[in-house]
């Protein structure tokens, strides 16, 4: 019925297609390891599954909840409904206040207790780094 031209050109786009298919599938395994994924603390006290991998918490830092314990830095997370109690190890971004937005990435050692491992503090689009208002300031 077809040419052998155009069945050349089927097979052709055929095994295109299969090979661009295939390096996608193989690409989003590779790198299924590597993606973390954002919960709110409402979802992680809603959530029946234990999750055992490394997630990141978004919410705000609850007022008066930052504490100093030797070397590691106590606070809570809250999305306004529902509340995590977060242990950080490290030095926090400059952003990081009360009060605030904060990301903090790490383990859940169970649905009140998150145990992080990097803070990313959250600014908002009028944010401008000191360094910047200084020279503007000066200009």
């Amino acid at each position: 019925m077809y040419g052998k031209k155009v069945r050349l050109r089927i097979v052709f786009i055929i095994s295109v297609l299969t090979t661009i298919i295939l390096s996608i599938y193989i690409i989003l395994k590779l790198l299924e390891d590597d993606v973390v994924y954002f919960k709110s603390p409402t979802e992680i006290k809603q959530s029946s599954e234990n999750i055992t991998k490394k997630i990141r918490i978004g919410g705000m830092v609850k007022k008066n909840s930052v504490t100093l314990d030797n070397e590691k830095i106590l606070f809570v997370i809250t999305d306004f409904k529902s509340e995590i109690n977060v242990i950080f190890a490290g030095s926090v971004p400059n952003l990081f206040q009360e009060e605030k937005g904060v990301v903090a990435e790490g383990f859940l050692e169970d649905k009140n207790l998150f145990v992080a491992d990097k803070i990313l503090a959250k600014h908002d689009e009028n944010y401008m780094p000191p360094e910047v208002k200084e020279s503007l300031k000066q200009k």
